[in-house]
């Protein structure tokens, strides 16, 4: 990928490699934790916890029931694009009770994905909310589960409330090649952003 005119804050390193914070975000059960793992290039550092019976009122599992581990704090991967460019991934908690730890996440966060589960759209308004209040650039990926509806993209933008010029991508967050292909989707999200801010006005 040409990174000609990519403007971002991330750090070079002294090889000339560039690394970028990237937040991987969506709501409880969407699969963030699942993406982390699949595209890291890096064993992934995970706070995942056992769901108990003690957080039946405070957890809602409403269309998620098999789940039986919980993000606590935050996942951690990384990920080389290509030579010139390192995307240091940061998966957020999806449960309302560990909301409190995303504004210190989102410090220094060049963009995000918003990980969307299509058969339960509400369980994300939130992170979608989070990434307008914060000004955060994002991209939005509809995790493919085995019993997921086909929609149309139109269908979903609405269904959201999301601005035409936010990509919507499909992907399986379980699959490497997937996974990687919604990172290179917000890179070049990224860039055009980047461009048109620079044009003359």
């Amino acid at each position: 990928m040409d990174l000609k005119g990519f403007d971002h804050p991330g750090r070079t390193a002294g090889d000339g490699t560039r690394s970028v914070k990237v937040m991987i975000a969506g709501g409880f059960g969407t699969g963030k934790t699942t993406m982390v793992r699949s595209v890291s290039d890096i064993k992934p550092l995970t706070t995942e916890e056992t769901l108990t019976q003690a957080s039946v009122d405070v957890d809602h599992l409403i269309g998620v029931a098999d789940k039986a581990e919980t993000t606590v704090s935050l996942d951690f991967g990384k990920i080389g694009i290509n030579d010139e460019l390192v995307l240091y991934l940061f998966g957020t908690p999806g449960q309302e009770r560990f909301w409190f730890l995303w504004n210190g996440l989102f410090k220094g966060a060049l963009g995000a994905v918003v990980l969307v589960d299509t058969r339960r759209l509400a369980s994300s308004f939130r992170a979608i909310e989070e990434m307008e209040r914060q000004d955060v650039p994002f991209v939005i990926a509809l995790n493919v589960f085995p019993d997921s509806k086909d929609h149309p993209v139109d269908e979903i933008r609405d269904a959201l409330d999301i601005a035409p010029h936010i990509p919507i991508v499909a992907c399986d967050a379980r699959d490497r090649a997937s996974s990687r292909d919604v990172l290179v989707a917000l890179i070049r999200h990224l860039k055009e952003r980047s461009a048109v801010a620079g044009e003359p006005r």
